[in-house]
């Protein structure tokens, strides 16, 4: 080809840019730092979100310990998936002493000081709804872990707080078709003398009466939390003459109740009705003490064969080399649960987060769950069977699992009791 031939090529013309204005340049820069800080920041190995838990450890160690652990796995594994919005999660605990004053002191350090995104946690009923309205006053999400009184999400509720673990009103409403098939009218009430027993107890006689109008309370026994007698406990239910015993007593307390009814014959020829007593951390405290057939709600993790429990189980077991107990399941859930709303809110801002577990689902050992909006409480569910004493040891037995969505009372119900955000 010659070189006269390529010299009368047309030439094509150069598009014409026209310059960028001194705003245009000015917006393209900032625009262009914007990018490289969310990018900096979304891969700085500093960077953390920080959640804030308050709890009674030294008080309820036997169910703490093991939630301390739930925890500790559900903040390894999400760690594992790459954190939360690009930052490593911290999980910054601190001891209530089971005092609602000392829960508020916690919750202001770990928000003035160590600048926690969201706060969770509490075990005690009376200090979940002291942290409640510490939220509503703060205007800062809490979510609500283990405390069971119905306040926390009806009377007391607000669009701060949201609650993980099934309420009095769910507990009491799984084991009540069993109390009502035993078809006895005269029963005894035995609860610890503040906000869940309390709770647990009048749910219970409302529920019960509505069901089986001529039922008679016999006796009420309140002793106050943690200083049971349980000697003169014992001998004051014997002198009622029940037929039956509706027992919310727990933790030590339930212990020194059943060595003493057990020693004075008490339950022998009696049903009996107790929540949380088929729990792992109250059986294990039992041993050989334990009576036979109580109908109890509680945590059968050895036979639990879903897919859902048998991942967490192996991994739970796997890192900590003892099995879980229902604090572990809470613990667990309690973190995962704070993972799957901040990962829909794509933030840790309060309002932000208020909107995203508003009808937040998700999946946890024991199935999927749901937040609902009507009142910020989970549909998480529980297990219904009855105690056994085999080989010294107490076991959970002849389980069933209530599903936490058809224990609820209806949106109508909560929207009387609960008050207007």
């Amino acid at each position: 080809m010659s070189h006269a031939l390529i010299q009368s090529r047309p030439r094509h013309p150069r598009p014409q840019v026209a310059p960028l204005t001194l705003l245009e340049g000015l917006i393209a820069l900032v625009l262009m730092l914007l990018s490289f800080s969310a990018l900096a920041q979304s891969q700085d190995p500093n960077a953390t979100l920080k959640i804030g838990e308050i709890n009674s450890y030294k008080a309820q160690p036997a169910f703490l310990e093991p939630y301390k652990k739930g925890m500790q796995l559900a903040v390894d594994e999400v760690n594992a998936g790459g954190g939360l919005l690009g930052k490593k999660v911290v999980l910054i605990t601190r001891d209530d002493n089971a005092t609602p004053g000392d829960a508020i002191r916690a919750a202001e350090e770990l928000l003035a000081r160590d600048k926690v995104d969201v706060l969770a946690g509490s075990y005690y009923s009376h200090i979940g709804l002291a942290l409640t309205d510490f939220a509503k006053q703060h205007q800062v999400f809490f979510l609500a872990g283990e405390p069971l009184t119905d306040k926390i999400v009806w009377q007391n509720g607000n669009r701060y707080t949201f609650r993980l673990r099934p309420s009095t009103y769910m507990q009491v409403s799984m084991v009540l078709p069993d109390a009502l098939a035993l078809k006895k009218k005269r029963w005894a009430l035995v609860y610890p003398n503040y906000e869940y027993g309390q709770s647990a107890a009048n749910t219970f006689k409302q529920l019960m009466k509505a069901a089986q109008p001529d039922i008679e309370f016999v006796t009420e026994q309140a002793p106050p939390l943690g200083k049971v007698d349980a000697g003169s406990l014992a001998q004051a239910v014997a002198d009622a003459k029940p037929d039956a015993i509706f027992n919310v007593l727990f933790g030590a307390d339930l212990t020194k109740f059943v060595r003493e009814g057990n020693t004075r014959g008490l339950f022998q020829g009696r049903d009996v009705v107790s929540l949380l007593t088929g729990e792992p951390e109250y059986l294990d405290a039992l041993k050989d003490e334990t009576p036979n057939g109580w109908i109890v709600t509680g945590y059968p993790w050895s036979s639990l064969k879903t897919p859902e429990h048998k991942a967490f189980l192996e991994a739970y077991t796997k890192k900590f080399n003892d099995y879980p107990r229902l604090g572990s399941v809470v613990g667990y859930t309690t973190i995962k649960s704070l993972a799957e709303g901040i990962q829909k809110a794509h933030s840790t801002d309060t309002e932000k987060l208020i909107t995203a577990f508003t009808g937040l689902s998700l999946n946890t050992p024991f199935g999927r769950i749901q937040y609902r909006p009507e009142d910020h409480q989970s549909t998480l569910g529980g297990f219904v069977g009855r105690t056994a004493n085999e080989n010294g040891k107490g076991v959970l037995v002849d389980a069933r699992f209530v599903d936490g969505a058809k224990v609820q009372p209806s949106a109508a119900d909560v929207k009387k009791w609960r008050p207007a955000d």
